[in-house]
Protein backbone atom coordinates (compact mmCIF):
# COMPACT_ATOMS: atom_id res chain seq x y z
CA UNK A 1 0.00 0.00 0.00
CA UNK A 2 1.41 3.46 -0.71
CA UNK A 3 0.44 6.40 1.31
CA UNK A 4 -2.33 8.91 0.24
CA UNK A 5 -2.05 12.36 1.44
CA UNK A 6 -4.85 13.58 3.84
CA UNK A 7 -5.90 17.40 4.39
CA UNK A 8 -9.80 17.02 6.19
CA UNK A 9 -10.28 14.93 9.19
CA UNK A 10 -12.75 14.21 11.51
CA UNK A 11 -12.03 12.87 14.85
CA UNK A 12 -14.75 11.70 17.08
CA UNK A 13 -14.18 11.11 20.59
CA UNK A 14 -11.72 14.16 20.72
CA UNK A 15 -11.67 14.96 23.96
CA UNK A 16 -10.69 11.58 25.39
CA UNK A 17 -7.31 9.87 25.66
CA UNK A 18 -7.01 8.58 22.58
CA UNK A 19 -8.69 11.31 20.91
CA UNK A 20 -6.87 14.04 22.04
CA UNK A 21 -3.70 13.18 21.60
CA UNK A 22 -4.17 12.13 18.06
CA UNK A 23 -5.57 15.64 17.28
CA UNK A 24 -2.42 16.89 18.63
CA UNK A 25 -0.47 14.76 16.22
CA UNK A 26 -2.50 15.54 13.34
CA UNK A 27 -2.55 19.32 13.77
CA UNK A 28 1.37 19.15 14.23
CA UNK A 29 1.40 17.57 10.48
CA UNK A 30 -1.35 20.45 9.20
CA UNK A 31 -4.32 18.81 8.84
CA UNK A 32 -7.33 20.54 9.39
CA UNK A 33 -9.20 18.52 12.25
CA UNK A 34 -12.98 18.61 13.20
CA UNK A 35 -12.84 17.33 16.45
CA UNK A 36 -16.75 16.01 18.73
CA UNK A 37 -17.26 14.84 21.79
CA UNK A 38 -19.98 14.79 24.37
CA UNK A 39 -18.15 15.07 27.18
CA UNK A 40 -19.55 11.35 28.34
CA UNK A 41 -19.89 11.27 31.96
CA UNK A 42 -17.72 8.09 32.79
CA UNK A 43 -15.23 10.28 34.12
CA UNK A 44 -14.78 13.64 34.52
CA UNK A 45 -15.55 16.42 31.93
CA UNK A 46 -12.99 18.35 33.52
CA UNK A 47 -10.36 16.41 32.30
CA UNK A 48 -11.83 16.15 29.06
CA UNK A 49 -12.01 19.59 28.75
CA UNK A 50 -8.24 20.07 29.84
CA UNK A 51 -6.96 16.99 27.37
CA UNK A 52 -7.94 19.49 24.13
CA UNK A 53 -7.22 22.92 26.25
CA UNK A 54 -4.15 23.44 24.12
CA UNK A 55 -5.50 22.23 20.74
CA UNK A 56 -7.36 25.55 19.98
CA UNK A 57 -4.02 27.24 19.46
CA UNK A 58 -4.07 25.66 16.44
CA UNK A 59 -6.04 27.71 13.76
CA UNK A 60 -6.75 24.07 12.02
CA UNK A 61 -8.65 22.69 14.81
CA UNK A 62 -12.39 23.09 14.96
CA UNK A 63 -14.33 21.30 18.05
CA UNK A 64 -18.31 20.91 18.44
CA UNK A 65 -20.02 19.25 21.79
CA UNK A 66 -21.71 16.55 19.41
CA UNK A 67 -23.09 13.26 20.30
CA UNK A 68 -22.44 10.42 17.76
CA UNK A 69 -26.20 9.34 18.54
CA UNK A 70 -27.60 12.75 17.35
CA UNK A 71 -29.74 12.36 14.56
CA UNK A 72 -29.53 16.25 13.66
CA UNK A 73 -26.52 17.22 14.17
CA UNK A 74 -24.36 14.56 12.46
CA UNK A 75 -26.05 15.06 9.07
CA UNK A 76 -25.14 18.36 9.56
CA UNK A 77 -21.90 18.00 10.32
CA UNK A 78 -21.16 16.28 6.90
CA UNK A 79 -23.04 17.92 5.41
CA UNK A 80 -21.11 21.61 5.92
CA UNK A 81 -17.87 19.44 5.90
CA UNK A 82 -16.00 17.85 3.12
CA UNK A 83 -13.66 14.95 5.24
CA UNK A 84 -10.86 12.81 3.36
CA UNK A 85 -10.87 10.55 6.69
CA UNK A 86 -12.95 9.99 9.56
CA UNK A 87 -10.85 8.24 12.99
CA UNK A 88 -14.05 7.21 14.93
CA UNK A 89 -12.81 6.61 18.17
CA UNK A 90 -15.77 7.95 20.27
CA UNK A 91 -17.37 4.78 22.46
CA UNK A 92 -18.42 3.80 25.88
CA UNK A 93 -15.40 2.10 26.97
CA UNK A 94 -14.47 -0.54 29.72
CA UNK A 95 -14.76 -4.15 30.51
CA UNK A 96 -15.95 -4.13 33.56
CA UNK A 97 -19.09 -1.11 33.43
CA UNK A 98 -20.39 -2.95 30.43
CA UNK A 99 -21.29 -5.85 32.33
CA UNK A 100 -23.67 -3.48 34.58
CA UNK A 101 -25.03 -1.49 31.82
CA UNK A 102 -25.18 -3.67 28.78
CA UNK A 103 -27.75 -1.87 26.55
CA UNK A 104 -26.22 1.23 27.09
CA UNK A 105 -22.91 0.18 25.33
CA UNK A 106 -24.77 -1.45 22.43
CA UNK A 107 -27.09 2.00 21.56
CA UNK A 108 -23.86 4.11 21.68
CA UNK A 109 -21.53 1.62 20.19
CA UNK A 110 -23.43 0.17 17.50
CA UNK A 111 -26.02 3.07 16.54
CA UNK A 112 -23.05 5.36 16.82
CA UNK A 113 -21.03 3.55 14.49
CA UNK A 114 -24.47 3.47 12.09
CA UNK A 115 -25.21 6.73 12.25
CA UNK A 116 -21.54 7.68 10.83
CA UNK A 117 -21.56 5.11 7.99
CA UNK A 118 -25.03 6.41 7.02
CA UNK A 119 -23.65 9.77 6.34
CA UNK A 120 -20.28 8.39 4.91
CA UNK A 121 -21.97 5.64 2.50
CA UNK A 122 -23.62 9.02 0.68
CA UNK A 123 -19.55 10.63 0.23
CA UNK A 124 -17.58 9.56 -2.54
CA UNK A 125 -13.84 8.97 -0.90
CA UNK A 126 -14.35 9.51 2.50
CA UNK A 127 -12.04 7.34 4.32
CA UNK A 128 -13.44 5.52 7.57
CA UNK A 129 -11.09 4.06 10.32
CA UNK A 130 -12.49 2.83 13.34
CA UNK A 131 -11.32 2.04 16.42
CA UNK A 132 -12.20 -1.42 18.06
CA UNK A 133 -10.06 -3.75 20.47
CA UNK A 134 -8.22 -6.82 21.74
CA UNK A 135 -10.97 -8.11 23.50
CA UNK A 136 -12.84 -9.31 20.55
CA UNK A 137 -10.30 -11.98 20.90
CA UNK A 138 -11.96 -13.11 24.05
CA UNK A 139 -10.24 -15.75 26.32
CA UNK A 140 -8.49 -17.31 23.32
CA UNK A 141 -5.35 -19.69 24.17
CA UNK A 142 -3.48 -18.95 20.50
CA UNK A 143 -1.37 -16.34 21.33
CA UNK A 144 -0.50 -14.43 19.80
CA UNK A 145 -3.40 -13.15 18.14
CA UNK A 146 -3.46 -12.62 14.53
CA UNK A 147 -6.24 -10.70 12.89
CA UNK A 148 -7.46 -13.81 10.90
CA UNK A 149 -7.88 -16.05 14.15
CA UNK A 150 -10.85 -16.51 16.73
CA UNK A 151 -12.66 -13.06 17.48
CA UNK A 152 -16.57 -14.26 17.30
CA UNK A 153 -16.33 -15.33 21.65
CA UNK A 154 -16.43 -11.94 23.45
CA UNK A 155 -16.75 -12.47 26.84
CA UNK A 156 -18.07 -9.23 27.56
CA UNK A 157 -20.50 -6.98 26.33
CA UNK A 158 -18.21 -4.32 25.33
CA UNK A 159 -16.02 -6.61 23.35
CA UNK A 160 -19.34 -7.68 22.02
CA UNK A 161 -20.29 -4.17 21.04
CA UNK A 162 -16.93 -3.61 19.15
CA UNK A 163 -17.55 -6.83 17.31
CA UNK A 164 -20.70 -6.23 16.20
CA UNK A 165 -19.20 -2.91 15.10
CA UNK A 166 -16.67 -4.85 12.90
CA UNK A 167 -19.66 -6.53 11.41
CA UNK A 168 -21.36 -3.44 11.07
CA UNK A 169 -18.47 -1.86 9.38
CA UNK A 170 -17.16 -4.77 7.04
CA UNK A 171 -21.12 -4.70 5.61
CA UNK A 172 -21.26 -0.94 4.76
CA UNK A 173 -17.84 -1.26 3.52
CA UNK A 174 -18.91 -4.35 0.78
CA UNK A 175 -22.56 -2.72 0.14
CA UNK A 176 -21.09 0.70 -0.74
CA UNK A 177 -17.30 0.66 -1.32
CA UNK A 178 -16.64 2.71 1.96
CA UNK A 179 -12.51 2.18 2.24
CA UNK A 180 -12.23 1.02 5.94
CA UNK A 181 -9.60 -0.11 8.87
CA UNK A 182 -10.50 -1.60 12.20
CA UNK A 183 -8.01 -1.31 14.09
CA UNK A 184 -7.73 -3.75 17.12
CA UNK A 185 -6.01 -1.88 19.94
CA UNK A 186 -4.05 -3.30 22.87
CA UNK A 187 -4.05 -2.28 26.58
CA UNK A 188 -3.31 1.63 25.74
CA UNK A 189 -1.39 4.26 28.63
CA UNK A 190 0.04 7.16 28.73
CA UNK A 191 -0.73 10.43 29.06
CA UNK A 192 -4.20 11.58 29.56
CA UNK A 193 -5.52 8.34 30.31
CA UNK A 194 -8.53 7.81 32.03
CA UNK A 195 -8.13 7.48 35.59
CA UNK A 196 -9.55 4.26 36.09
CA UNK A 197 -7.43 2.70 33.86
CA UNK A 198 -4.94 0.30 35.94
CA UNK A 199 -1.31 2.03 34.88
CA UNK A 200 -2.88 5.77 36.17
CA UNK A 201 -5.14 4.27 39.09
CA UNK A 202 -1.83 1.93 40.34
CA UNK A 203 0.78 4.91 40.05
CA UNK A 204 -2.32 7.21 42.46
CA UNK A 205 -2.04 3.58 44.78
CA UNK A 206 1.64 3.18 45.24
CA UNK A 207 2.62 6.97 45.67
CA UNK A 208 0.66 7.37 47.95
CA UNK A 209 1.24 4.12 50.13
CA UNK A 210 -1.73 1.85 49.73
CA UNK A 211 -2.55 -1.20 48.43
CA UNK A 212 -2.03 -2.41 45.39
CA UNK A 213 -5.45 -4.68 43.84
CA UNK A 214 -3.91 -7.34 42.47
CA UNK A 215 -7.07 -9.30 40.66
CA UNK A 216 -6.19 -12.80 40.65
CA UNK A 217 -2.41 -14.74 40.46
CA UNK A 218 -1.01 -11.46 39.16
CA UNK A 219 -0.29 -13.87 36.45
CA UNK A 220 -3.00 -12.49 33.80
CA UNK A 221 -0.63 -10.84 30.70
CA UNK A 222 -1.52 -7.80 29.14
CA UNK A 223 0.04 -6.49 25.81
CA UNK A 224 0.56 -2.71 27.26
CA UNK A 225 0.89 -0.30 24.09
CA UNK A 226 2.06 3.46 24.37
CA UNK A 227 -0.16 6.27 23.32
CA UNK A 228 2.45 7.48 21.14
CA UNK A 229 2.85 4.35 19.27
CA UNK A 230 -1.41 3.69 19.32
CA UNK A 231 -1.32 7.09 17.51
CA UNK A 232 1.72 6.79 15.20
CA UNK A 233 -0.13 3.60 14.09
CA UNK A 234 -3.47 5.49 13.16
CA UNK A 235 -2.51 8.18 10.96
CA UNK A 236 -0.58 5.61 9.43
CA UNK A 237 -4.04 3.19 8.53
CA UNK A 238 -5.63 6.57 7.79
CA UNK A 239 -2.69 7.11 4.81
CA UNK A 240 -3.23 3.33 3.87
CA UNK A 241 -6.84 2.90 4.00
CA UNK A 242 -8.24 1.22 1.20
CA UNK A 243 -10.68 -1.42 0.71
CA UNK A 244 -11.23 -3.56 3.83
CA UNK A 245 -8.72 -4.08 6.67
CA UNK A 246 -8.07 -5.30 10.06
CA UNK A 247 -5.41 -4.42 11.63
CA UNK A 248 -3.60 -5.17 15.10
CA UNK A 249 -2.24 -2.59 17.17
CA UNK A 250 0.18 -3.74 20.23
CA UNK A 251 3.31 -3.99 21.48
CA UNK A 252 3.88 -7.78 20.64
CA UNK A 253 5.49 -7.56 24.11
CA UNK A 254 3.11 -9.03 26.69
CA UNK A 255 3.71 -8.56 30.21
CA UNK A 256 2.02 -10.51 33.40
CA UNK A 257 -0.21 -7.47 35.84
CA UNK A 258 3.04 -8.52 38.60
CA UNK A 259 5.28 -7.40 36.69
CA UNK A 260 3.19 -4.22 35.32
CA UNK A 261 2.65 -3.47 39.39
CA UNK A 262 6.43 -4.17 39.52
CA UNK A 263 7.52 -1.74 36.78
CA UNK A 264 5.16 0.73 38.35
CA UNK A 265 7.14 0.72 41.53
CA UNK A 266 10.32 1.32 40.02
CA UNK A 267 8.90 4.34 38.00
CA UNK A 268 7.63 5.85 41.45
CA UNK A 269 10.77 4.57 43.80
CA UNK A 270 8.52 2.84 46.04
CA UNK A 271 8.02 -1.17 47.04
CA UNK A 272 4.30 -1.82 45.64
CA UNK A 273 2.42 -3.15 48.69
CA UNK A 274 -0.10 -5.92 47.22
CA UNK A 275 -3.57 -6.51 47.94
CA UNK A 276 -4.86 -10.28 46.50
CA UNK A 277 -8.18 -10.22 45.05
CA UNK A 278 -10.42 -12.70 43.14
CA UNK A 279 -10.36 -13.17 39.50
CA UNK A 280 -12.88 -9.87 37.51
CA UNK A 281 -15.65 -11.67 35.70
CA UNK A 282 -15.29 -10.42 32.21
CA UNK A 283 -11.50 -10.13 31.97
CA UNK A 284 -9.31 -12.18 29.78
CA UNK A 285 -6.22 -13.68 30.71
CA UNK A 286 -4.19 -12.78 28.03
CA UNK A 287 -3.81 -10.38 25.06
CA UNK A 288 -0.89 -10.70 22.79
CA UNK A 289 -0.95 -8.66 19.50
CA UNK A 290 0.86 -10.15 15.91
CA UNK A 291 1.55 -7.16 14.70
CA UNK A 292 3.22 -8.17 11.73
CA UNK A 293 0.41 -7.53 9.17
CA UNK A 294 -0.05 -3.76 10.31
CA UNK A 295 4.35 -4.01 9.81
CA UNK A 296 4.00 -5.21 6.64
CA UNK A 297 0.92 -2.97 5.01
CA UNK A 298 1.32 0.18 7.31
CA UNK A 299 5.20 0.34 8.41
CA UNK A 300 3.71 0.02 12.26
CA UNK A 301 6.74 -0.51 14.59
CA UNK A 302 6.18 0.19 18.27
CA UNK A 303 8.56 1.83 20.13
CA UNK A 304 8.26 2.95 23.32
CA UNK A 305 8.46 -0.14 26.18
CA UNK A 306 6.61 -0.41 29.18
CA UNK A 307 9.31 1.00 31.60
CA UNK A 308 9.91 3.99 29.58
CA UNK A 309 6.41 4.52 28.91
CA UNK A 310 5.36 4.11 32.69
CA UNK A 311 8.43 6.72 33.04
CA UNK A 312 7.14 9.13 30.70
CA UNK A 313 3.15 8.74 31.71
CA UNK A 314 5.05 9.44 35.38
CA UNK A 315 6.65 12.41 34.43
CA UNK A 316 3.88 13.76 32.63
CA UNK A 317 1.59 13.36 35.58
CA UNK A 318 4.07 15.05 37.86
CA UNK A 319 4.16 18.45 34.66
CA UNK A 320 0.36 18.22 35.38
CA UNK A 321 -0.77 17.60 38.97
CA UNK A 322 -3.73 19.86 38.26
CA UNK A 323 -5.67 16.82 37.12
CA UNK A 324 -5.47 15.08 40.80
CA UNK A 325 -7.82 17.88 41.83
CA UNK A 326 -9.83 17.81 38.39
CA UNK A 327 -10.34 13.66 38.87
CA UNK A 328 -11.49 14.77 42.86
CA UNK A 329 -13.69 17.66 42.30
CA UNK A 330 -15.50 15.54 39.00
Amino acid sequence: MHPNPFSKVLVTGAAGFIGSNLCESLLKKGCDVVGIDNFDSFYSSKLKQANIKDLFKYPNFKFEETDILDAKRIPGLFGTNDFDVVIHLAAKAGVRPSLLDPASYFRVNVQGTLNLLEQIKKTTSTRFVVASSSSVYGASASAPFDEAGESSKPVSPYAASKKSCEVLCHTYSHLHGIPTTMLRFFTVYGPKQRPEMAIAKFIDIVERGEKVPMFGDGQSTRDYTFIDDIVDGIILSAERCGGWNIYNLGNASPVTLKQMIEAVGKACGRKPIIEKLADQPGDVPLTFADISAAKRDLGYEPKVSLIEGIKRYRDWLSKNSFRKELEKNG
